[in-house]
């Protein structure tokens, strides 16, 4: 019998290939092609001999909810959807030193010391030694709580020990990329040995019933290491994002088969590890001044939760040649885009000018319903009048310049009206709207509108200044 031919694997897309080559010519990644073991070929006659009938019930009939096991960590708890199911599994991705490992430290910690006798939880590190997470214990306040350490790579091994009379309850696995398969001739991390060990680990979990939390390594681009099928082979991922120089950290759900995806949870790191930060709108906007050009508050929809944060831009005189478009925490295309209308329709002279636009706090917005509040954003830089304090806008800018509506509205205005802004710029809608308590809504329904208000606003500013005694 001929011996099967090799594989030639790409690790960062996961194509398969004849040969080898320097580029893979489905992702375009270079050096990304290595030599993996031959997969056994299944039987070729497989149509229904020995198979087991599958018994197929309506769509009607009682589904019972998922049991949830509450960690504790009440942000936590909120991403994933109201607390962990057992027999799922969860990818927890982000940055190296980001504090994946502490916050899984500190989960565990409180379930297996939690009420009701606490839950069985082991904790398997491949990356670190059994002194080093026992350090990290110590740091955080939790080294007196019954969670079990090993340190292994062989999921020969780890299987072996969770498979055992005594099921755990919730097993931590860090990272995926560490295990190994021994029948696979490839190293550890890649595509094939991620997609084995995180292949057995979650039928095991199945089988057995407990809640499997697997740590991801993240590329440069932002994604988790390892085939894109591992995200799919999960029930919940989670990104564990932030910036170092920032204390706070982002938990968001982008995959979660039990709950609501685009969820978010707010921590802050500190010397005793992650703490929770139960109102981030009033966290985000702790540092705001008042009465400054190029700075709106921006009431953003994060999952089910609204979240104020402060949208800042600077437009400056550019030096002769190609001006400078920076931006943090949104995206720069649609930056572009909002810089186009403005000039286009509005006849707001952006070309000779640098533009910097930042999202205070670490905090990155991806819908268009910020459109509105970065160009109230660059319009006041531009003009150097300021927004008014009491204000927050939102709104999605169309390619005529028209604002659009957007989702959510009542709930983002009771968050503004909760933390004490007494008034709204937003997009006119058909229906009357129903009055929130303490706000005043501004209907923009165009971009020329958003600059008279803006002119209005700085107009009254100045007039109220002069009106003002002099102080001797």
């Amino acid at each position: 019998m001929a011996r099967p031919a090799a594989r030639y694997v790409c690790q960062a897309c996961g194509a398969s290939h004849a040969k080898w080559s320097g580029r893979c010519e489905a992702c375009g990644a270079w050096n990304s092609i290595t030599e993996e073991a031959p997969r056994e070929s299944l039987p070729r006659d497989t149509g229904g001999k020995g198979g087991r009938k599958l018994a197929f019930v309506g769509l009607t009939g009682a589904t019972e909810a998922p049991e949830r096991r509450l960690t504790g960590i009440a942000e936590l708890d909120r991403v994933t959807g109201g607390g962990l199911v057992p027999g799922s599994a969860v990818l927890i991705g982000g940055d190296p030193g980001i504090g994946k490992s502490t916050l899984l430290l500190q989960a565990v910690a409180a379930l297996a010391g939690g009420s009701e006798g606490g839950a069985r939880c082991l904790y398997i590190s491949g990356e670190e030694a059994v002194e080093q997470i026992r350090m990290r214990a110590r740091r955080l306040g939790v080294v007196d709580r019954p969670v079990g350490l090993a340190a292994a790579t062989s999921v020969r091994d780890i299987v072996a020990s969770l498979d055992d009379a005594v099921a755990p309850d919730v097993v931590v696995v860090d990272s995926i990329q560490t295990m190994y398969v021994d029948v696979l001739d490839s190293a550890p991390g890649t595509v094939a040995q991620v997609r084995a060990s995180a292949a057995e680990l979650i039928r095991l979990a199945k089988r057995r019933g407990f809640t499997l939390l697997l740590v991801g390594h993240v590329t440069k681009e932002g994604t988790i290491a390892g085939p894109r099928v591992l995200e799919h082979m999960v029930d919940t991922v989670l990104y564990f994002e932030g910036e170092r120089g920032h204390q706070f950290r982002i938990l968001r759900a982008v995959k979660n088969r039990f709950g609501p995806t685009d969820e978010i949870g707010v921590f802050e790191m500190t010397e005793r590890g992650l703490t929770e930060v139960p109102n981030p709108s009033a966290l985000f906007l702790a540092e705001r001044r008042g009465n400054v050009t190029g700075s709106v508050v921006f009431p953003g929809i994060e999952g089910t939760r609204p979240v104020l944060v402060e949208i800042q831009a600077l437009v400056s005189p550019s030096p002769p040649g190609t001006p400078r478009r920076a931006v943090v925490g949104w995206d720069s295309a649609r930056l572009a885009m909002v810089l186009a209308v403005l000039e286009a329709r509005c006849g707001l002279a952006l070309t000779g000018y640098d533009v910097y636009l930042n999202v205070a706090g670490g905090l990155r917005i991806s819908e268009p319903a910020a459109d509105l509040a970065v160009a109230a954003a660059l319009v006041s830089s531009r003009s150097n009048v300021p927004v008014p304090d009491s204000m927050v806008v939102f709104g999605e800018i169309g390619l005529s310049g028209e604002i659009r509506a957007v989702a959510q509205e009542e709930l983002r205005l009771k968050e503004a009206a909760k933390l004490g802004f007494a008034e709204a710029a937003l997009p006119p809608r058909r229906q009357r709207r129903a009055g929130i308590l303490g706000i005043r809504t501004r209907e923009v329904a165009h971009l020329q509108d958003l600059i008279a208000l803006l002119a209005a606003a700085g107009h009254e500013g100045r007039s109220e200044a002069a009106q003002r005694p002099s102080g001797h």
